[in-house]
């Protein structure tokens, strides 16, 4: 299987499906960190990276700004002292999609490097 952190994203069709739940299992161990939630009935990939302070918290909140804006696919992100939360999900297939899980693993990539 290849790493999703190689991987880059693709246009979904609106109203395409979204990853089935034995999909779902196939790519989060490669994101172990995050969590499946549900808002809506509608399946997203969320987790809260800690930092020692806000100026830490606010440039990794604009390094996952360019990943989202070079991956054409743009996460919910709340920036605290401290925390940036992240969720990932796809609109166009109201879920999960592949992209969610790559965007994941390049966040994470972003965080420890």
């Amino acid at each position: 299987m290849n790493e999703l952190k190689s991987m880059s994203c693709t246009r979904p069709t609106k109203g395409g499906p979204s990853l089935s739940t034995s999909e779902i299992d196939q790519y989060l161990p490669q994101v172990p960190d995050w969590e499946i939630i549900e808002n809506g009935g509608v399946k997203r990939l969320a987790h809260q990276f800690k930092f020692d302070n806000f100026v830490e918290a606010l440039e990794f909140t604009n390094r996952i700004g360019e990943l989202a804006e070079g991956e054409d696919h743009h996460p919910s992100i709340l920036t605290e002292w401290g925390r940036v939360t992240i969720i990932w999900w796809t609109h166009a297939v109201e879920g999960l999609h592949l992209n969610d899980f790559i965007s994941a693993a390049k966040s994470d990539q972003i965080y420890v490097s």
